[in-house]
């Protein structure tokens, strides 16, 4: 069974171990919008496997290419838009298919 890549598993101490990164590291991705991630009732951020490879991707373009922070945020929002397409395009194919079909 695949697991939900979407549902909000890891405290931030945990992330940002996976990650090699420091939690006011991960506070800050946050404020500037980079991440978003789930709290829990009692305010604590929790961070799903999406989240984490979202902020993977992230520390890449900034520590191997060399991208500032700015850049980045630009570079992940298209590429979710991207993904959004492409989503939305398969389905319309697919619509389209069982019409002619």
């Amino acid at each position: 069974m695949k697991r939900n890549e979407s549902e909000p598993r890891y405290v931030i101490s945990i992330a940002a171990r996976m990650l090699g990164i420091q939690t006011y590291t991960l506070r800050y991705y946050e404020r500037v919008g980079i991440i978003a991630p789930s709290r829990t009732q009692g305010n604590i951020r929790l961070y799903s496997e999406r989240d984490i490879e979202l902020l993977r991707r992230a520390k890449t373009l900034m520590e191997d290419l060399g991208i500032n922070l700015a850049g980045v945020e630009v570079i992940l929002r298209l590429s979710q838009r991207i993904d959004e397409l492409r989503r939305r395009t398969e389905e319309l194919e697919s619509e389209l298919r069982e019409l002619r079909g």
